[in-house]
């Protein structure tokens, strides 16, 4: 019979060896960085032209989106109070659920991980096709030369991970700021040279709008993933209880707002006939903005650049999880395997392998961009359920301390997360349903081996009945 733990403080011996190594690690300041650089990636810079073909309602859906972000990122600093150790999703699923839950979630993050690399690498190429054909007069907008140019843009980041930490971290800091310089002078330079005409009908789709909102919604929580990012580098954050849910919040605020003026701004900069069919819809809204195609041209180029920025970045944490999974025993050994310069060998080639063949398959579709995003959004939102569930879960329960104070609201928000991460999964459609599902459930035999190779029955943290041995 399975015994039950008795209820603990919510800070386990793991957790308390994070808090105290935290000490000299991120402030509020860092931590927000943190969240906005990995949160802003190339995604916004090709989404006005999918949005457009929803209609104006996709404004609404960003507005719904928004605030569900926000219920997420109280969330997760509600959850960094309660268990402050590194892994976000997956240490609260774990400590919630048990070690199966755990292990899915970090399934789940990975598949997010390389999957929403290759949306990164479809942005990115509409960008390098529109520098190419105004500075050189090259056409390479087929098939062929888009993937090509897309496994560059791959593989790229892959080789400077590979070199070392330290050239990736510098790499990251130019790139950073030139994401966000584009951004924030279109989303305030840009609102002066709105066209009313400019803009789409309400609902473009000639279905429902109930409909459209919900897939506006899904490909629009591509561009919020990462807001997590504080919450999974807890062991770096000073004071997580307090830091990780203010740097959430305020990270997820600021780039709301430039995300929205954005896209205002491009649509109504834009017509809808040619926005929809744009490939660089931030380098179009700048040409018609000044005329020619200067302003285009350097857009590009910051998108370019940033783009590579954002591939880095995720790069890494594509293989930064497993390495941390893989020395839990809860991914194969192999990902553990480090160069001499310390860099994640095979969790760097296996996503980058792996992206790849997401990139391949994409470009099968009519719209790769879109296809790829829900598939990445449907994965992103099972560990923001099962957060905001293991959320619900103590608070129902009371096996984690509960202020009784914040009760009735910390209840509400971890409803509003729940119901918000439900929603963006239907809204994923059909197609990224079934495929993520089906992605998730080959994580199963994966989990199965690993227990049958470390001889164990059941959950570690679960006491076997008398009789039964481990293997």
């Amino acid at each position: 019979m399975r015994e039950r733990r008795p209820p603990s403080n919510g800070v386990t011996t793991a957790a308390r060896r994070t808090q105290s190594s935290a000490a000299g690690g991120l402030g509020l300041g860092a931590a927000v960085a943190l969240v906005m650089g990995n949160v802003v990636g190339t995604g916004i810079f090709l989404l006005p032209a999918s949005l457009a073909a929803f209609g104006t309602v996709s404004l609404v859906s960003m507005v719904l989106v928004t605030a569900g972000a926000i219920a997420m990122a109280i969330v997760f600093g509600r959850l960094g109070g309660r268990v402050p150790a590194a892994g976000g999703p997956y240490a609260y699923a774990r400590e919630a659920f048990g070690e199966f839950a755990g292990f899915w979630i970090a399934w789940s993050f990975w598949l997010t991980a390389w999957i929403g690399n290759a949306a990164i690498a479809v942005a990115w190429v509409g960008y390098v096709q529109y520098l190419a054909h105004g500075l050189f007069g090259l056409h390479w907008s087929g098939t062929l030369g888009s993937i090509l140019i897309g496994l560059a843009g791959v593989w790229i980041p892959a080789v400077v991970n590979l070199a070392g930490v330290r050239n990736a971290a510098a790499f990251q800091v130019v790139t950073t700021i030139l994401k966000f310089a584009p951004l924030l002078f279109v989303s305030v330079v840009g609102l002066f040279f709105v066209h009313s005409g400019n803009y789409p009908s309400f609902n473009a789709t000639g279905g429902s709008w109930v409909s459209a909102v919900s897939m506006a919604g899904a490909v629009t929580l591509f561009i919020y993933s990462g807001v997590e990012s504080a919450a999974i580098a807890a062991e770096r954050v000073k004071d997580p209880a307090r830091t990780i849910g203010r740097a959430s919040v305020i990270g997820v605020l600021v780039c709301a707002v430039m995300y929205i003026l954005s896209t205002v701004a491009v649509m109504g900069t834009v017509p809808q006939e040619e926005l929809v069919g744009s490939t660089a819809p931030f380098a179009a809204a700048l040409d018609h903005m000044f005329g020619g195609t200067g302003g285009g041209l350097l857009m590009a180029a910051c998108a370019i650049v940033s783009g590579i920025g954002a591939l880095n970045g995720w790069t890494l944490l594509v293989a930064e999880m497993p390495l941390a999974a893989s020395k839990d025993g809860m991914f194969p050994p192999a990902f553990a395997v480090v160069t001499r310069r310390g860099a994640p060998l095979t969790g760097i080639l296996a996503g980058t392998v792996l992206t790849s063949l997401m990139l391949l398959v994409g470009y099968t579709s009519e719209n790769a961009f879109d296809t790829i995003v829900l598939l990445a959004s449907f994965t992103t939102v099972i560990p923001y359920f099962f957060s905001a569930a293991a959320q619900l879960f103590w608070l129902v329960t009371r096996e984690r301390r509960v202020e009784r104070g914040r009760l009735a609201r910390d209840l509400a928000v971890a409803v509003l997360a729940l119901l918000f991460s439900f929603w963006m999964a239907y809204g994923s459609g059909p197609s990224a349903v079934l495929g993520g599902t089906l992605m998730l459930l080959v994580g199963v035999p994966v989990y199965i081996w690993l227990k049958a190779r470390h001889g164990e029955y059941g959950p570690r943290d679960v006491r076997r009945p008398e009789g039964i041995s481990e293997k």
